[in-house]
C-alpha cells in the first residue's frame, strides 16, 4: 500500500510541477495560432485599405461567362503582360499609360471595359482615368489575373499559349497567388 501511495503522490508532484507548464504551453500555443490566423490580410481587406471603390467591380466568375461581351485591358506592365494574361486582353500597361492610344482603340465611350492588374489596385487607378475620360461602363476585375487564375480560368503567354505561370508584380504579392506557378524577377 505504502508503494500504491508513493507512485500516487508522485504522479500527483509531477502533475503539480507539469501542469501548470502544460498549460501555459498551450495558451502560448493557442494565441501564436491566433495572432498567426488574424494577422494574415484577407484580399477582401488589402483591396478595401488601397482601393476607393471608385470603379465598380466585376467577378472573375462573370467575367467568365460567355454572355459577358467586355473589352479587357491588362493594366500591368509589358513583361507582366508577355508572361501570361487573359486571352483577347489589350495591353494597356500602368507606368506608361496612354489614354490617347486607348482612345484609338476604343472610341465608343459607351463600351463595356474591364480592366484587371495582379490583384485589382493598379487595375481602379486606370479605370479611374478612363471614367474621367468619359468612358462610361468600366469595370474593375476582383483579384485581378491572380483571382482569374485562382478560380482556374486560362490564361496565354506572349505567343497565345496557355501557360500556368503568372508574374506576382513584387516578392510581398506572391501569397496571393495560390494556384500556378509565380514568376517574379
Amino acid at each position: 500500500m505504502t508503494k500504491h501511495l508513493t507512485n500516487s503522490s508522485f504522479k500527483f508532484r509531477s502533475f503539480q510541477v507539469l501542469g501548470p507548464l502544460l498549460k501555459n504551453a498551450m495558451l502560448l500555443l493557442f494565441l501564436l495560432v491566433f495572432y498567426t490566423l488574424n494577422a494574415q490580410e484577407t484580399l477582401s481587406q488589402l483591396l478595401k485599405k488601397n482601393n476607393t471603390h471608385s470603379i465598380p467591380y466585376i467577378s472573375v466568375q462573370e467575367l467568365a461567362m460567355p454572355k459577358t461581351e467586355a473589352i479587357v485591358l491588362d493594366a500591368r506592365e509589358k513583361k507582366e503582360f508577355d508572361i501570361s494574361h487573359i486571352r483577347n486582353a489589350i495591353h494597356v500597361g500602368y507606368d506608361f499609360f496612354n489614354l490617347d492610344t486607348v482612345a484609338l482603340r476604343i472610341p465608343d465611350k459607351k463600351s463595356i471595359i474591364v480592366v484587371y492588374c495582379s490583384i485589382g489596385i493598379r487595375s481602379e487607378d486606370i479605370g479611374e482615368k478612363l471614367k474621367k475620360a468619359g468612358y462610361e461602363n468600366v469595370r474593375n476585375l476582383y483579384g485581378g489575373i491572380f483571382e482569374w487564375k485562382n478560380r482556374d480560368f486560362p490564361i496565354y503567354n506572349r505567343d497565345q499559349i496557355e501557360t500556368d505561370s503568372v508574374h506576382v508584380f513584387s516578392e510581398a504579392w506572391r501569397k496571393w497567388l495560390t494556384n500556378g506557378i509565380t514568376i517574379y524577377d
